[in-house]
């Protein structure tokens, strides 16, 4: 039998409308009860298509607890009294009424599956016990826990005497039991409301943006029935489950505690999606133990009647939660559940246990020992005393092994003349266990020395030996040698191929892969657009794949490229030298000189000369070594800085200038684009920047300044322009 599933739609909440009802029960025509049995549910990526969900019955916002608990809970109770194991747990996320179905409220109509379960069953017990005239006896125990941050709390235990870790799991007959757990004796019903009002006290509960009482932890109610009827007794359990819902933290608000018990929710809910789906699947491994409550759950894997109350809320803000329930609702009920009654215990007189050693042993009852130590004394002193002065032996004592005999050359003695030391201390033993309780063991005799076998074999009889075994092996040989087939011959292909991999397994194809890094740097430097070095990899890479044409048509391509660049371009190597900030640039053509006067009126704009230099350091054999002092230093050509440095300079390069000199962090950081750290790193190259001359280094113009550490040209610019509301556009 397959799980139950049902589902109820709980009515909607003082705060909602109804024209947000999106979840619908839908009744189909051939249903024998007349109850619903199709959930319908809009497509929340289109609103025209609708999802519909088959269950084993649907109730919808009208119906009441009585309803729902006289259709489904109410026929296992006689299940339950047949020895059958009963399991019931509430599911769906938060605030859809789940706790309110399992518990419900003080009223009578609101009263929950729990208390009407209960209900039923003291019902029932009472009728058999009258209907049996006081022969049959049913017994209740309950026990209650919760499943918190996935550890296991006894909630008829007080909270502050809970420990940390919680209560350990273990496995009994197949089934998971808590270690430890209290489990109280119910008369009657009364006596269970109040040890279950008692204990709900002290579950975790917390309010939340969706739910004002929401359930922090996983609740299980485990409820013994003891049925005994003469010298039978039956063991059955009904456990009825209230699972916490899943979160969305997005919509919950939850604080940093709030969000851990979310965390733990979501996770152990996620772990019973996991069993589910590999129940459903039939897959070997079913994940159980990575979440203790679907270890203690076991969902498929108990024998009795399973049934699964689906709670849903109907508005559109439980949209995708409703739809991801009820999809997890639609894999459960596949999962099959064998209804497997629990076997009857007989209690009748214990049976004797024989046990006899040999055929014909027999163990004599044990019989007290002495009271006290004088009475064995007495009993001892009435034994008459042998010869030597030593009381005789009060008991006999049987070994399993015989004594080694002494051998004394002058005297025979026999064994029985031999006095033997007693205790005090030890009772006398009956004549009649001593000769007829164990048989006596007969010692085993030595072979003589005629039958026994020669001690050592001839040398010449063991050459025969040899000699024999080789002849057999060597026709045994040559019988082999004539079955076996003539090996084929290993092609030329299959032969390279094995001679490839014993190259790369020996480790000798090193000149593969170098190659294979020169091709790797070349497609580094084309994306980067450096062709130059790009196409000096492709050349050291073309020495490994001398024959590949792919290769070549790249290098030939990358030569054409620079090729036609360099021809629009017009320029050489030694066009564009470093002569200072603004020196200038001699052999500039007249289209050029139209471009750096273009880029002086936008100064936010790159000149084509960075370009041009670049592409001149790219072609330029990028890949050789070259030391630092060999270089020739390229700087930026700025727009707008005066091209002579000896030229009359500005007021406002002078009140720069004298800004700059006076070495005052909290006057060169006011300036545009200089902040505390610039105007440090600035000092420090006034001070310390020039090893060869004196602390008092002054800055005469502006190309001075713009050659610091750390400045630049365009930063020298940025200053000067801060400071032109003091001296207009000088």
């Amino acid at each position: 039998m397959s799980v139950r599933v049902v589902a109820r739609i709980r009515p909607l909440l003082k705060a909602e409308l109804d024209k947000d009802t999106i979840v619908t029960a839908i009744t189909t025509n051939n249903e024998s009860l007349g109850l619903p049995t199709v959930v319908r549910i809009p497509n929340p990526k289109n609103e025209n298509e609708d999802f519909s969900f088959h269950f084993n019955s649907v109730y919808d916002q009208s119906a009441t607890q009585q309803d729902l608990f006289d259709n489904e809970v109410s026929p296992t109770i006689k299940h339950l009294f047949n020895g059958l194991d009963v399991t019931i747990f509430a599911h769906g996320n938060t605030g859809c009424g789940k706790t309110h179905t399992m518990r419900g409220g003080k009223a009578l109509a609101d009263r929950g599956m729990i208390p009407r379960l209960l209900s039923g069953i003291y019902r029932r017990s009472r009728k058999i016990e009258k209907d049996s005239n006081g022969e049959s006896a049913v017994q209740v125990n309950m026990s209650y826990f919760e499943i918190y941050n996935d550890r296991v709390f006894d909630l008829f235990e007080a909270l502050e005497n809970r420990t940390t870790s919680g209560l350990q799991l273990r496995d009994n007959g197949g089934k998971t039991v808590v270690v430890g757990l209290t489990e109280r004796p119910c008369e009657s019903l009364k006596e269970f409301e109040k040890l279950y009002d008692e204990a709900n006290m002290n579950r975790s509960t917390s309010a939340t943006k969706l739910n004002a009482h929401s359930s922090r932890s996983h609740a299980v109610l485990c409820v013994k029935l003891v049925i005994t009827t003469g010298d039978q007794t039956r063991t059955s359990t009904a456990s009825a489950i209230d699972l916490a819902g899943s979160e969305d933290n997005r919509r919950t608000d939850n604080g940093k505690e709030r969000l851990v018990e979310s965390a733990s929710i979501n996770k152990s809910l996620f772990v019973l999606a996991q069993c589910v789906e590999a129940i459903s699947k039939k897959q070997a491994r079913i994940p159980y133990r990575e979440s203790k409550m679907t270890r203690i759950l076991s969902l498929g894997q108990n024998n009795g009647v399973t049934i699964m109350i689906l709670n849903l809320a109907p508005v559109r803000s439980y949209h995708l939660d409703t739809l991801s329930s009820l999809n997890f609702a639609n894999r459960t009920k596949k999962i099959e559940v064998k209804e497997i009654e629990n076997e009857p215990v007989f209690k009748g007189c214990p049976r004797s246990l024989h046990s006899t050693i040999g055929s014909s042993m027999q163990r004599q009852p044990l019989r007290p020992l002495a009271t006290s130590t004088h009475n064995s004394i007495s009993r001892a002193v009435d034994q008459p005393a042998k010869p030597g002065g030593k009381p005789g032996k009060t008991f006999s004592v049987y070994f399993d092994k015989s004594r080694p005999q002494q051998s004394v050359p002058s005297i025979n003695v026999r064994q029985s003349d031999v006095p033997r030391r007693s205790s005090p201390l030890k009772r006398p033993s009956d004549s009649y266990i001593s000769n007829a309780g164990r048989p006596a063991k007969t010692p085993r005799r030595s072979p003589p020395v005629s039958e026994r076998p020669p001690a050592a074999i001839s040398k010449a009889a063991i050459e025969d030996i040899i000699e024999k075994k080789v002849t057999e092996l060597l026709a045994a040989r040559a019988l082999d040698q004539s079955s076996i087939a003539a090996i084929p011959a290993i092609s030329e292909e299959v032969q390279r191929r094995l001679d490839l991999l014993e190259q790369k397994i020996e480790g000798k194809d090193d000149d593969r892969a170098e190659g294979l890094t020169y091709l790797l740097m070349a497609k580094q430097h084309h994306v980067r657009g450096e062709d130059s070095s790009a196409l000096r990899m492709y050349e050291l890479a073309k020495q490994y794949f001398p024959d590949n044409a792919k290769l070549e048509s790249k290098i030939i391509n990358l030569q054409e490229r620079l090729r036609k660049r360099r021809h629009v371009e017009g320029l050489n190597d030694d066009t564009v030298k470093a002569v200072g900030t603004s020196s200038v640039v001699e052999g500039v053509t007249s289209q050029q000189s139209d471009k750096l006067s273009k880029v002086k009126a936008d100064g936010n704009q790159s000149t084509d000369f960075d370009y041009q230099d670049e592409d001149d350091y790219q072609s330029d054999d990028g890949f050789r070594y070259k030391p630092k002092a060999n270089k020739v230093r390229r700087i930026k050509v700025s727009p707008v800085i005066p091209s002579v440095e000896d030229e009359a300079q500005t007021p406002r390069t002078r009140r720069l200038l004298e800004i700059i000199n006076t070495r005052a962090i909290d006057q060169i950081r006011l300036l545009k684009g200089v902040g505390e750290k610039k105007a440090e790193a600035i000092v420090a190259s006034l001070c310390f920047g020039d090893e060869s001359a004196d602390a008092e280094r002054t800055i005469e113009n502006l190309g001075q300044l713009g050659r610091l550490k750390g400045v630049g040209m365009k930063t020298v610019e940025n200053m000067r322009f801060g400071l032109g509301g003091a001296f207009g556009s000088a």
